[in-house]
Parts: C-alpha cells; sequence; structure tokens
C-alpha cells in the first residue's frame, strides 16, 4: 500500500471518531453558553492537560517549526524559547490566577476587573480573536503542504476538506468537543512523536553534535549558530512569542474550564514542559533534513522526509500525528475565536440574548471563522507569517493593558475579585493604549524593534491618558 493511501485512509477513519465524539457531547454542550464555551468549570486535570498538550501540539509545531529549523539553523529557538517557554510563564504567574474565576474569555476578564467598558473589551476581543484566526489557518496550510507533497494532489481541497470536518465537530459540541478529541488526539501525539523522534535522530545516530558537523561540511556553519552576534534580534523574537501567548483566548478558555486553580497551574505547566522540548527537538529535525538535501521549499521538508527517510508504516504512524496535531489545535482555535466574538463584540451590546441564542450565535461564527482561516491559509506566504502578525499585534496591543491595569491598582491591598474593577486604567486610557500597541508593532518603518517600542509606548499612554481621564472617568461611573 502507497503511503498516499494510507494518508487518505487514516484521515477518513480520523476525522469520523472526531464526528462521533462530538455528536456524543452535542446536548450537553447546548445546555447554556458557559458549557458551550467553558464545559460549567468543570473539567479535570488529566483532560486539561492532554486538551492543552495537544492543542499546543499543532501541526504548525510540527511542520512550520521544522521548515524554520530547516530554513534559519539553531537561531529560531529563540523564537521557539519565546512562544514555547512562555506557555510555562503563563502556568507559573497567571494560570492559578486565573483559573479562580469563570469569566469565558480573556476580554471579559479585563473588562470586569480593569476597565468596565464594552468598547474597550470588544477592542481586545477582536485583537485576541486575531491569534485564534491565525493559527486555525495555520494547521490547514500545513497539512495541505504534506497532501502535496506525498500524494501530488493540490493542496486547494485537502485545505478545504480539512476545514470543513474540524468546523462541523466544533459546531456540533462547542469546548466538549474540543477537550474530548484533544484527549485522543493528545495521547496519539505522545505516542507517535516519541516513534518519530527516534527515526529522526537516527539520521545522526542519536548526536545532536553531528548535526553542526554536518552544516559546517556543508559550508553553512552559521546555521549551527544561536545568533549572539545580533542579540537584539533573539530579545525581539523572545519578546513577539511570549507577548501573542500571554493573551491567546485558549489558554485563558482552560483556566476558565477547569474545576479549580491548581488544576489549571498543573495541566498548563506539565504541558507545557513537554511542548517546549518537543518543539525544540521539531527544529532540531528540520535542520537534520537539512544536512541530507537542501533544495527543497522550508514548508515541504517534513513531508518530504516522510516519504524518503521512513518506511511507509512509520511514516503512516508520523502522519495520525500530525493530523491530530492538526486537528486539536484548529478545533480549540476555533472555539475560542468564536466564543471571543459571540461574548466580547456582541454579547455586551445586546445583553438580552438568551443561552440559546449565544450558543446559536457561537455555532455560527464557527462556520464563518473557519471557512475565513481556510481563505487565509490558502494565500498566507507561509504558516509562520500567519502566526508572527497575529502574536505581535494582538500581544503588543494587550499585554500592556493586561499588566498596568492589574498592577494599578484603585485599591492597593484589595484582592482582584470578580464584579469589582480595582484598576486606576480609565477606558480611554485602554483603547489608545490597545490601539497604539497594534498598530505600532505592525509599523516596519520602527526597525526590528517596533515590538519592543509598541509596548512601551502603549504602557506609557495607559497610564497618561488614564490618568488625563481619570476625573471624566469617576464622574461617568458615579
Amino acid at each position: 500500500m502507497s503511503l498516499g493511501t494510507t494518508l487518505w485512509i487514516i484521515t477518513i477513519l480520523m476525522c469520523g471518531a472526531f464526528l462521533v465524539i462530538s455528536l456524543k457531547f452535542k446536548e450537553k454542550a447546548e445546555l447554556s453558553f458557559a458549557n458551550y464555551a467553558i464545559g460549567g468549570k468543570t473539567f479535570p486535570m488529566y483532560l486539561i492537560f492532554f486538551t492543552q498538550f495537544a492543542t499546543i501540539m499543532g501541526v504548525g509545531n510540527f511542520v512550520g517549526h521544522a521548515g524554520s529549523g530547516y530554513e534559519t539553523g539553531l537561531s529560531w529557538m529563540a523564537f521557539i524559547l519565546g512562544e514555547q517557554g512562555s506557555k510555562i510563564i503563563f502556568a507559573l504567574f497567571i494560570a492559578g490566577f486565573a483559573g479562580k474565576f469563570t469569566y469565558n474569555t480573556f476580554p471579559e476578564l479585563l473588562d470586569d476587573l480593569i476597565t468596565k467598558d464594552k468598547v474597550t473589551r470588544a477592542m481586545a476581543g477582536v485583537l485576541a480573536s486575531s491569534i485564534m484566526i491565525a493559527w486555525v489557518g495555520g494547521q490547514g496550510k500545513a497539512l495541505g503542504n504534506i497532501f502535496s507533497v506525498v500524494t501530488g494532489v493540490s493542496p486547494l481541497p485537502i485545505i478545504l476538506l480539512f476545514s470543513a470536518v474540524f468546523i462541523i465537530y466544533t459546531t456540533v459540541g462547542g469546548i466538549y468537543s474540543v477537550v474530548w478529541t484533544d484527549l485522543l488526539q493528545g495521547v496519539l501525539v505522545l505516542v507517535f512523536g516519541t516513534v518519530f523522534y527516534i527515526f529522526a535522530f537516527k539520521e545522526v545516530n542519536f548526536s545532536v553534535g553531528e548535526i553542526g558537523t554536518r552544516l559546517t561540511a556543508l559550508g553553512r556553519a552559521e546555521m549551527w549558530q544561536f545568533g549572539i552576534s545580533d542579540p537584539m534580534k533573539i530579545v525581539n523574537m523572545i519578546v513577539t512569542g511570549t507577548i501573542g501567548i500571554l493573551v491567546a483566548q485558549i489558554y485563558w478558555q482552560r483556566c476558565f474550564a477547569a474545576s479549580d486553580a491548581k488544576t489549571a497551574k498543573n495541566g498548563l505547566l506539565y504541558s507545557g514542559i513537554i511542548a517546549i522540548l518537543a518543539v525544540m527537538l521539531t527544529a532540531l529535525v528540520g535542520m537534520i533534513i537539512f544536512t541530507i538535501k537542501q533544495d527543497l521549499k522550508p514548508g515541504d521538508a517534513m513531508a518530504w522526509f516522510m516519504m524518503n527517510r521512513i518506511p511507509v508504516a512509520i511514516a503512516g504512524m508520523v502522519f495520525a500525528l500530525v493530523l491530530a496535531a492538526g486537528m486539536s489545535s484548529a478545533d480549540s482555535n476555533l472555539n475560542s475565536a468564536s466564543i471571543l466574538i459571540v461574548n466580547d463584540l456582541i454579547r455586551p451590546f445586546k445583553p438580552e440574548l438568551t443561552d440559546a441564542q449565544l450558543v446559536k450565535y457561537a455555532k455560527v461564527l464557527t462556520a464563518i471563522i473557519g471557512i475565513f482561516a481556510a481563505i487565509g491559509a490558502i494565500y498566507a506566504s507561509s504558516i509562520m507569517s500567519l502566526f508572527s502578525r497575529a502574536y505581535s499585534m494582538a500581544g503588543a496591543g494587550l499585554v500592556p493593558l493586561l499588566v498596568v491595569g492589574l498592577l494599578w491598582k484603585e485599591r492597593p491591598d484589595a484582592a482582584h475579585e470578580r464584579g469589582k474593577r480595582n484598576s486606576k486604567v480609565t477606558p480611554w486610557g485602554a483603547r489608545i493604549g490597545i490601539v497604539a500597541g497594534a498598530v505600532l508593532s505592525q509599523m516596519n518603518s520602527l526597525g526590528t524593534n517596533k515590538v519592543l517600542i509598541a509596548l512601551a509606548v502603549s504602557a506609557v499612554l495607559l497610564v497618561v491618558v488614564s490618568l488625563a481621564t481619570r476625573k471624566t472617568s469617576m464622574k461617568n461611573e458615579a
């Protein structure tokens, strides 16, 4: 049996299993909007761990980071340290705090504890959803690349098929579909991922040092350098990855869905530790592939390796790993994006909507966002380009509001409590800070430090404008 036929069989079987799981939880998800969004805050440790791990290990992490390792070399580890290491930072410093609350979204928390302003909440919802939509599109693009290289089929129908499946099962069961399919997908990723890395590192006799030796022999010794000669580039890569993760709804949503604060913290911490190791190994695999064949497109490196260096049976297992990773990341981000838009762009302006109506809106938006993300996957220049732009824009706009808003308290000795605003940030301070950070992060004229500049300017404007509008804000609240 050819690898192409094997891939089709695996795809059909796995997609069928995911659809069956979603149908099982359809009624439970429709009981209320809180059930559809965060499972009624009932999920235990094993579900939080596996849904978080499976979501982190999206197909972008297997294909995108391998391609970046193939193209860039060891210096790409800086972005990985920021992007993946930030999940550990999130777990240690934020997850326990977030796990105390039952909000549906991250912008809802910002609104309730910091701004009490539905316009700011809507702006935050738009920015936060941009990360989720980019990740959904990235999964489809990566899987389309693999199918295209292995089967010779145009990636377009594969992207559309892939998108249709995860749109359907995510729409049907909401967060319940996401979490329970992630349990299956997470187990597959752990088992098949281990097998994959064994075969990949067998190419260099299980010696990381041999990768550097081979790159030097090819005249590409710079690919084995971490890039200390340009420290600000590394700082910017780390910051970009970190700020994007800190405002990603999928991580906040897992905390809000966890049964308690300890479950939220431990689930994210353990999954983050395993993920950072796995993603760094994947980037090294990209470098290994480069030492074998140097004329590939970065996005095709993983698919070529599967076709030419791994036995068909093992390649089928690896594809199951990639498919599971892609589906888990796509469904999580798709669900998060739809929940963000309903909860933060629709609900504040239509408070009369019932739970049933909110769930209906979420389902419709899941389909619309899924289609939009699929189009983005078709036209995006690369997998990682989808992510980094959304990371920097949302992170630079929202991280200063999160940090300044929570630390700059109206009542310094009082803890943050649901329903009680405790921040000196005013609505106009938040709005100006968000816009400034998001816009400046995309201005190439600011040079390589544009994200750092955007973060600093946003934070300063948050404070300055809040001080200038403080009296007006207090009068409006009164």
